[in-house]
């Protein structure tokens, strides 16, 4: 039951724990010390390496770690002429011993939204040039424009109608996924954190306040996901990952997948779920028995929040409850996350992450002989 095409038994989100020289060149070009050239040839050698690393562990999809970024959807949507940086928002981020308050940068609607420049394909084509194995991109889902500030963070002027504004974006995303196509991407990833949100009663809570409806929000969602992806190439693999917050190991968001399911599996076109199912936070493997015959679930067993390695006995034993529900040949196997969301990183070391990623690959292994 191996697999030779994405995604692949054995796999992971995308971003890496940032190597120290990299940290301290990217201190160095804040502090006005080195050039911006410098800085993206430190990176550069940093990808090399980390390229080298993935191989070696047995994975078959690659990534450059997100070396290039400190947020994993801001830098890529500021990208996006019409989008603004503004101040935080404060998000109260939960840890098994307290509460984090955090205030990453949001995003606002100044103008009117376009593709004016490709995004991921210098960094895409480097990738493919230092690795033999499967180049993933990983990009925000373009839901990340609207949920947290919604109507209001959308100038009025730019788009009186909204509608008008889901389509500007989802033209967005159609250019820069057909730039990509074209220098060679087959794997793409889009990274939600909105439709997990939404599991959440109390951040539902929010979203009613905000002046959504919780419950039409997925299928909303699903639909402006559609609309960049439904004309892809048959041989483009899109796969969204489900993340309940990430930051220095704390998470915002709590609640199995039930609110969502529907929608999730069965309005949204992607060929492959990447879902949290490190702990409780994720709920039970219920929902699964309403994904479609075509769709693939890679289970995200394994944490990337603390350093403990899970035990292999563990993960077949997970990986057989969810068999309940959905059949063992439509799973695979990944990290719950990444290892780094943001530039900081979470709370473990680089050996921990290298031997969960083998942990990985080895229990794949055993399970599906890949």
């Amino acid at each position: 039951m191996s697999r030779h095409h994405p995604p692949f038994r054995a796999d992971h989100v995308g971003s890496l724990l940032r190597p120290p020289a990299l940290l301290a060149a990217r201190r160095r070009r804040q502090n006005g010390e080195i050039s911006s050239e410098e800085l993206r040839r430190i990176e550069d050698t940093c990808i090399r390496e980390v390229v080298k690393k993935e191989e070696a562990t047995g994975l078959r999809s690659v990534t450059d770690g997100e070396f290039r970024r400190t947020f994993f959807h801001i830098d890529f949507l500021e990208r996006l002429q019409g989008v603004s940086v503004t101040g935080g928002i404060e998000t109260k981020f939960h840890t098994r011993t307290g509460v984090v308050n955090f205030a990453p940068p949001s995003l606002s609607v100044t103008g009117k939204l376009r593709h004016v420049a490709d995004i991921q394909r210098p960094d895409f084509e480097f990738l493919t040039s230092v690795t033999t194995q499967t180049p993933k991109v990983t990009i925000p889902s373009p839901t990340m424009v609207h949920f947290r500030g919604g109507r209001k963070t959308i100038d009025i002027d730019a788009y009186p109608d909204l509608d008008e504004f889901f389509v500007d974006l989802a033209q967005c995303y159609r250019d820069e996924i057909d730039s990509l196509y074209r220098a060679g991407c087959r794997y793409l990833q889009m990274d939600d954190t909105n439709l997990a949100y939404l599991c959440d009663p109390k951040l539902r809570a929010g979203a009613r306040e905000r002046g959504h409806d919780p419950d039409q929000l997925p299928r909303a969602y699903a639909a402006l996901i559609n609309s960049v992806i439904d004309r892809r190439p048959k041989d483009l693999t899109v796969a969204v990952h489900l993340c309940r917050g990430n930051f220095k190991s704390a998470w915002v968001a709590e609640g199995g997948y039930e609110p969502v399911a529907d929608a999730l599996f069965n309005e949204l076109n992607v060929d492959a779920y990447f879902l949290e199912y490190d702990d409780e936070r994720a709920g039970d493997f219920r929902p699964l028995r309403l994904v479609p015959k075509q769709k693939m679930v890679v289970l995200g067993l394994v944490t990337t929040k603390v350093g403990t390695l899970e035990s292999r006995e563990e993960l077949i034993a997970r990986v057989k409850e969810a068999a309940q529900f959905l059949p063992l040949e439509r799973m695979c196997l990944s990290p719950q996350c990444g290892f780094s969301s943001t530039v900081e990183g979470n709370q473990i070391t680089e050996e921990q992450q290298w031997a969960k990623l083998r942990l990985i690959v080895d229990t794949a292994r055993e399970i599906w002989g890949d």
